[in-house]
């Protein structure tokens, strides 16, 4: 059995996944045994990782409504991990019914969990992709059913980036995303830092994983947003970015960096 050229038997759960990890200490249960184990690790080497998941959560639930109020109907969401509600097309279009949702993961069963969740919505869609290969997703038939790269997208990029290595040339594969928006387009990215505490055992734990973890510097997270202008407050701390509550506690300590900016040409 295959999806979108995939074998069935792709999909690896003797080491852990970072959408899988995340998973677990959100709190969810569509994670295995190795991944628990990864994320009680990661845990203890960074004690802020479960708020700083919630927070990186609660940033794109703010991030999501940011845009949508600012008149985008489209959404590509690369790297969307497993579905956690409020999902994004549930933020979405609670603002706005109309808004179209296109998820990407390279994770079989992040796909095969989103197709049942999405199979009886004609407005969202899953497509089983690489970042590394940004060309191939902007041309995928299924992503260009939904989304009409005539029209301002939002392109989320959540807490994915950190898990490409320079030699993956990250900047290049924004750059590539970057130029297929039109104007009034939007750019939502996280990225874990360093940049709070020493988190080299944190990184550690995903040597085991199927993805390594990059952490990068303030400078080094805004780069990505070359070609876009980022909106108040800029690059932030993620429970700081548009707070629409007060922050967690420890939220000075949390290690991911959030930004939206929008393409004006």
């Amino acid at each position: 059995m295959t999806q979108d050229g995939f074998e069935a038997v792709s999909i690896d759960t003797s080491r852990p996944h970072p959408a899988r990890i995340y998973d677990y200490l959100l709190g969810g249960k569509d994670n295995y045994e190795v991944d628990q184990r990864a994320g009680d690790e990661l845990a203890a080497a960074a004690p802020e990782a479960r708020i700083g998941v919630r927070a990186n959560r609660a940033f794109l639930r703010r991030a999501v409504r940011y845009v949508v109020d600012s008149g985008v109907r489209q959404i590509l969401d690369i790297g969307t991990g497993l579905p956690t509600s409020p999902n994004v097309h549930e933020v979405a279009q609670s603002a706005a019914p109309d808004v179209r949702v296109a998820y990407v993961d390279n994770d079989p069963i992040v796909a095969a969990h989103g197709n049942a969740l999405l199979s009886r919505s004609g407005t969202t869609r899953i497509v089983l992709g690489d970042l590394r290969d940004p060309r191939s997703l902007l041309d995928h038939p299924d992503v260009r059913q939904l989304i009409d790269f005539d029209r301002p997208v939002a392109l989320l990029l959540v807490a994915i980036l950190h898990f490409l290595a320079d030699a993956d040339r990250p900047a290049e594969i924004v750059a590539t995303l970057r130029d297929a928006l039109p104007a009034g387009s939007f750019l939502v990215l996280s990225h874990a830092t360093g940049d709070f505490a020493d988190r080299t055992a944190a990184q550690a734990v995903y040597t085991k994983a199927t993805a390594s973890l990059n952490l990068r510097t303030h400078a080094e997270v805004e780069r990505f947003f070359d070609g876009f202008d980022l909106i108040e407050p800029g690059l932030a701390q993620v429970p700081f970015w548009r707070p629409d509550s007060p922050p967690p506690p420890r939220s000075e300590e949390i290690g991911f960096y959030g930004g939206v900016a929008r393409k004006t040409v």
